[in-house]
């Protein structure tokens, strides 16, 4: 057994309070014995949904410093993981941080946070969605929800999806920009459940994997699955099984929280839904 542990650069911002990006990332990972080392875009004391007057710190300007002190260093990743970026000066930045740390070839997940349920977040721009595209032709794997893979197409969002071949074309498409593989999640389908399909090209496999759905929405849920699904592949999981494993937990936890009835502004529970993830690795 290797006591190699496995080190991802999460690239993402820091909201203090909401259970999202950094704050579920790094526990999350590290219950799956992976080393995160973030690069904080920005710091904010909320997320950005359901809150006003939202303090707010723009790490933009140090980004570069310090992963070019990473680099002097020596230091290298087995992953590069981006989320949320909030100006195309920032995607650009996340763009020259890959191709900085690419000798020893880590895998490259690009979470492309553009927006939900049909609407774009209110910063981004049609030159930021043209950027956004930029950075994902150098993932090796990305994870765009419903909403985002229709603005990366320019596709029209729909409330309610029923045609899985039409998804299907949607993956092929999403990989010509130059992903191996794409997973598209949070697909409202058939009024009573939430799909998460994948898509491999070098072998034209396709995945499905479907889970209840609550009437609720929660921000980091995005975050959650992506987190789970870099653990799993870190991990040597199949695409198909860290698909099932992320999807799995989200449901859980979500699951969890609407039982719960706190507010969704909050986030999902993951400090209940943590231990039975430290249970489930360690008997591995």
């Amino acid at each position: 057994m290797s006591l190699r542990v496995p080190r991802v650069a999460a690239v993402h911002d820091i909201s203090c309070f909401g259970r999202c990006s950094l704050t579920v990332i790094m526990p999350i990972l590290s219950c799956m014995g992976i080393q995160v080392c973030p690069l904080p875009t920005a710091v904010l004391s909320t997320h950005l949904g359901g809150f006003t007057q939202i303090a707010f710190c723009d790490f933009t300007e140090r980004m570069s410093d310090f992963y070019y002190h990473w680099q002097r260093e020596g230091i290298d990743f087995d992953c590069i993981y981006s989320g949320f970026l909030a100006s195309e000066e920032q995607i650009d930045t996340v763009i020259c941080f890959i191709e900085e740390f690419s000798a020893n070839k880590p895998l490259i997940l690009v979470d492309p946070v553009m927006g939900d349920e049909g609407k774009l977040y209110s910063v981004y721009t049609l030159q930021m969605q043209e950027h956004m595209k930029r950075l994902v032709s150098k993932a090796d794997i990305i994870t765009p929800n419903f909403t985002e893979a229709c603005f990366l197409l320019g596709e029209d969002y729909t409330e309610q999806v029923v045609a899985v071949d039409l998804l299907k074309e949607w993956l092929v498409r999403l990989a010509g920009f130059g992903p191996s593989v794409v997973i598209m999640t949070g697909i409202p389908f058939d009024g009573k459940q939430i799909m998460n399909i994948g898509y491999e090209q070098c072998t034209g496999s396709f995945w499905q994997v479907l889970s209840e759905h609550i009437p609720a929405k929660y921000p980091g849920t995005g975050d959650i699955f992506a987190s789970i699904l870099v653990g799993g592949l870190l991990s040597q999981y199949s695409v198909p099984a860290a698909m099932q494993l992320a999807a799995d937990f989200v449901a859980m936890t979500i699951k969890t929280t609407y039982e719960a009835g706190t507010p969704t502004r909050e986030g999902v529970m993951l400090e209940k839904a943590l231990p039975w993830l430290v249970q489930m690795w360690t008997k591995q």
